[in-house]
């Protein structure tokens, strides 16, 4: 009787996540409030996406390289982006 006073109600979806996003989060949580509300805004914006798409290997692939290269700090120069930019009329 008094454990079920005490037990956590049961949530209405499924609580479990992956090892990865574990570690993830509490990477994350040790950031400063504004990075993790940068951080939050990014994989919020990629999983409103995922549920209508399919991506093959070789997206993924290059997904994963891209996070593995921002990572370790390898980003494109300004001066790359602004020509993109400007070859595109932005």
């Amino acid at each position: 009787m008094l454990k079920a006073l005490f037990a956590r109600p049961t949530p209405p979806y499924d609580m479990r996540v992956t090892k990865l996003l574990e570690i993830a989060i509490a990477k994350i949580r040790e950031l400063p409030a504004e990075d993790q509300d940068t951080v939050a805004a990014v994989v919020l914006s990629i999983a409103e996406e995922l549920p209508g798409m399919d991506l093959d290997d070789q997206t993924r692939a290059a997904i994963r390289q891209g996070l593995e290269e921002a990572r370790r700090g390898e980003f494109v120069p300004d001066h790359a982006i602004d020509a993109l930019w400007k070859r595109h009329g932005l």
